[in-house]
């Protein structure tokens, strides 16, 4: 071993030899590497086999991407190349080390040899791959009229390529022909001529790029320069509309507004801005639900009267009077001097004491001719032979005038009867909510929650206890004549009469309150020398401060908020009036006023639908019942809109309120006497809901929220307590949202009733027992006929059959049993009364019997040819019995109007 050794070190005296750095270049995406100087490995030991041989090439680097391979062991020629494709954007240069292996000393490679470490710096060139890209999509700039700039704006743009040959931009070109704009090798954009405001007021040019290798952005950028006229003072960076998206609460209007004041010293702006709601419903964006469901919202007192309903079977006084159809769900009548209308004295309100409010909407011009008129809004007069007025509210002149004319009591002296106000809102054709409290002697109107007392109060004498009735008017006055007088020019909405009680500052504030107007947001970031101030309908802001930027910090969070979850859609007029104050100077700028528009984008609008059972079969004994049947038990009501753009739209549901819901009576009317429909008034309770029935159906009416409708309608209850000839009964309900600008599908329900025969005393029990089966098993006989077997025999002529034999059983014993008592007592008397008692109650149900068996085998072949068409419920089905006895009815319905009268008795006072 020790001699093997010594030999291969004398075969492989001497290592490698390599130069001791390298110089190299490779292209990007290529694989050779060009090295200075060649890649050359020597070694002392040639021309001796395997030791003076070069086998390898070693390269030391962290994560180089780079292999080095022999090409003649015997010269130790070698070549660097790529293992995997540089990319000279990821990384410019590799450092790393190479080394030189010989063969060793044998065929086996045993006491090889390796040279000393060589550091190689590889240098990657770049190719050309990448077009220039501007950093923005689009440049804008502004230019004043009649200058000449140096520079208007930069463009810049940039390439992605790791070489400065081929990453830096050499040059820009303008690609649009004829603009008077050049640009510079820098992207620097000047203007060739003085540009005139008034020749063109903007302009839009193309601008390219190259880089150093001569390649061509890929897609020009454009780039728009205004023309402004010569500096004027005036508000800046507004725009003319503003779109309001429902349900985004509060949105800035005029985020980027300042006032340009061309350099001269202010010590202070105002700006007022105004909100202009007048064409929309009454005055603006309000709620539109009834009068009485808002009184209710509001907290209101109970036992209001509306003078001016939607018209109705129950409110037909108002069919004859003008609607504006073309608000927004708003109810408003419309008088121009023709129409008027009677109230029903049922409806008038006979117990006004010293206390009682009067409401009502108006919006009134002033009246046409030189002598003017009384118009009357509301009178009370004698409906007959005289012509006394007892209290009427006019206007007269562009005055507001109450009159109150009491009746003679114990002391016959002047009393305070007519109160004059004088306001402009009078006459301005603008709507305004109108609230006369009165507290006998004294009476106070508001106008828009704004107190006012009356400017004159004139006396008189009360008026003298005749027995002539009063009739009550709206829009004009009642003469004896009979005619109509003073009628009305103008709109009204709400009409209301409250007796025994007056308004609260806080209801009437609630009541005419706007559910949208202008906003301020982050106050705590205003500035503490800026001052605001809103009018009440915060339809009106002023803004007052010293420092300009202050303002405009101010006017640029200055919004629009719309609380309603359904806005009115449609354009608000925005008015902003400025005035500017200098030092030691009254004004010394004058700003130009501006006029915008906030657009309400139409809301999406509900879709409210009804679900349930279409059909409820129930047997004739729950309907007399002193509870009834439901008819709505199962229902449900949701409320879906449509979100998302055009391209991707999705069905969402939504909470919100209702506001009515209406059972109808489809067909003949209730009758009175027998049947009605009736909700209790627990199940009101804890609710804004009220109810009214009569006999074309049931209303629950009140703003609240769907799921305490859906409990109420489930417990509006069917009663008939003599449903003799009542096969069934078909309702239909729809709800509404936003007094019927959103309604529900109709949704129709059928209840049927389920006749058979009464339990009558028989001799054997045996005989009437298949009449309480047949109810039961019915049912299940037509399920399974649907299901399964339409073919096979049905269950029901097995009952038949078993009612026909017991009742012949029943036949045979009793005329055994009486052959034996005629033997026995000889009687004729007593076989009188046999015959009267006994026979006539057996035989009666077997002729019953006879004449239900054809009827259930037509049907039962009715049902079979409905089945191959398409199926029948057991639900639809059941309607098919027999009626029953009628002498029966007869004796139940005795029961039932008795029971009906106990219970009319006690609940009158629950039962609407």
């Amino acid at each position: 071993i020790e001699i093997c050794l010594s030999l291969s070190s004398t075969v492989n005296k001497h290592k490698p030899w390599i130069e001791t750095s390298y110089h190299g270049v490779i292209t990007e995406n290529m694989d050779t590497v060009l090295l200075d100087p060649p890649l050359v490995a020597l070694d002392k030991d040639a021309p001796v086999p395997y030791a003076g041989a070069i086998c390898a090439f070693k390269i030391y680097g962290q994560d180089a991407p780079f292999e080095a391979v022999v090409l003649n062991r015997t010269s130790g020629e070698g070549v660097l190349r790529a293992s995997s494709p540089v990319d000279c954007e990821s990384q410019k240069e590799y450092t790393f080390i190479i080394q030189a292996y010989d063969c060793g000393a044998g065929p086996s490679g045993a006491d090889w040899k390796k040279s000393h470490k060589a550091v190689v710096h590889i240098q990657v060139d770049d190719v050309n791959e990448f077009c220039p890209v501007f950093r923005e999509p689009l440049y804008k700039a502004s230019v004043t009229e009649g200058k000449i700039y140096d520079s208007i704006l930069q463009v810049e743009a940039w390439d992605q390529d790791c070489s400065p040959q081929y990453s830096q931009i050499c040059n820009y070109e303008i690609a649009t022909a004829g603009t008077p704009f050049a640009i510079d090798r820098n992207g620097n954009i000047r203007n060739t001529e003085r540009l005139s405001y008034d020749k063109q007021q903007s302009y839009q040019i193309m601008v390219t790029a190259f880089d150093c290798g001569q390649k061509r952005a890929k897609e020009d950028v454009a780039v728009h320069i205004d023309v402004k006229p010569v500096c004027k003072p005036g508000w800046q960076g507004w725009n003319k509309r503003v779109d309001y998206e429902p349900g985004t609460g509060s949105r800035q209007l005029f985020p980027k507004m300042h006032i340009e004041t061309c350099g001269g010293p202010l010590s202070s702006v105002k700006a007022m801005l105004e909100l202009q709601t007048n064409h929309i419903g009454k005055g603006c964006d309000r709620e539109t639900y009834s009068e009485k469901s808002l009184q209710k919202l509001c907290g209101a007192a109970s036992g209001s009267t509306d003078l001016l309903p939607a018209p109705g079977p129950s409110t037909n006084w108002t069919a004859s009077l003008l609607t504006d159809s073309s608000r927004d769900s708003d109810l408003i009548y419309r008088f121009d001097g023709h129409q008027a209308a009677n109230v029903p004295d049922h409806v008038v309100p006979q117990n006004l004491t010293d206390q009682f409010t009067i409401a009502t909407w108006m919006k009134h011009g002033p009246s046409p001719g030189l002598r003017a008129e009384k118009e009357t809004l509301l009178c009370n007069s004698d409906k007959t032979e005289m012509n006394r007025h007892h209290y009427s509210l006019y206007v007269h002149n562009c005055r507001l005038v109450f009159l109150l004319r009491r009746d003679f009591t114990q002391v016959d002296t002047f009393r305070p009867a007519e109160f004059h106000w004088k306001l402009e809102q009078i006459c301005d054709k603008e709507w305004h909510y109108y609230v006369i409290n009165t507290e006998f002697p004294a009476v106070t109107l508001f106008v828009d929650g704004v107190t006012y007392e009356p400017y004159l109060v004139t006396d008189d004498w009360p008026i003298h206890t005749a027995k002539i009735v009063t009739q009550l008017t709206v829009g004009a006055c009642w003469q004896g004549t009979p005619r109509f007088t003073q009628y009305f020019h103008g709109s009204l909405s709400g009409l209301t009469i409250r007796p025994g009680h007056i308004e609260t500052q806080k209801v009437i504030s609630c009541l005419q309150a706007c559910k949208e107007g202008l906003d301020i947001n982050s106050l705590e970031s205003l500035a503490k020398d800026i001052k605001f101030h809103f009018n009440p309908a915060q339809s009106v802001l002023v803004v007052e401060g010293e420092d300009l930027d202050s303002i405009n910090t101010a006017m640029s969070k200055v919004s629009y908020i719309n609380s309603r979850q359904f806005p009115t859609p449609g354009l608000r007029r925005l008015h902003i009036t400025t005035s500017v104050q200098c030092f030691g100077e009254d004004t010394c700028l004058s700003i130009p006023d501006i006029k915008s528009v906030v657009m309400v984008l139409p809301p999406s609008e509900p879709r409210i639908t009804i679900a349930g059972s279409n059909r409820l079969v129930r047997p004739v004994n729950d309907l007399r019942g002193p509870l009834g049947v439901a008819p709505f038990k199962e229902l449900h009501i949701t409320s879906t809109v449509m979100k998302g753009d055009t391209h991707r739209q999705g069905v969402m549901e939504v909470m919100h309120n209702l506001d009515y819901c209406d059972v109808l009576v489809i067909g003949e009317e209730l009758n009175p006497e027998r049947e009605c429909l009736e909700i209790h008034h627990s199940a009101l309770l804890g609710k804004h809901l009220d109810a009214t029935n009569s006999t074309s159906g049931i209303s629950i009416y009140g703003v609240d929220s769907m799921a305490h409708y859906e409990q109420a309608l489930r417990q509006v209850r069917y009663r008939n307590w003599r449903p003799a000839p009542l096969s069934e009964r078909k309702f239909r309900l729809t709800c509404s949202e936003l007094n019927g600008r959103y309604t529900s599908n109709e949704f129709n329900l059928e209840v049927s009733v389920l006749h058979h025969s009464a339990p009558v005393e028989h001799v054997n029990h045996m005989a009437a027992q298949p009449q309480y089966m047949r109810p039961v098993h019915r049912p299940l006989m037509i399920h399974t006929l649907n299901s399964h077997m339409a073919g096979a025999a049905p269950p029901a002529a097995t009952v038949v059959i078993v009612v026909c034999i017991a009742a012949l059983v029943l036949i045979v014993v009793i005329g055994v049993y009486r052959i034996h008592a005629t033997h026995q007592e000889g009687s004729r008397e007593d076989e009188e009364d046999w015959d009267n008692s006994a026979l006539n109650i057996t035989v009666n149900p077997m002729e019953a019997h006879d004449e239900e068996v054809k009827e259930e085998e037509r049907e039962e072949e009715e049902e079979e040819d409905e089945e191959q068409v398409g199926g029948m419920t057991s639900a639809e089905s059941d309607n098919s019995d027999a009626d029953e006895e009628d002498g029966e009815e007869e004796k139940e319905g005795m029961k039932e109007r008795k029971q009906k009268e106990k219970l009319e008795g006690g609940n009158s006072s629950i039962t609407y």
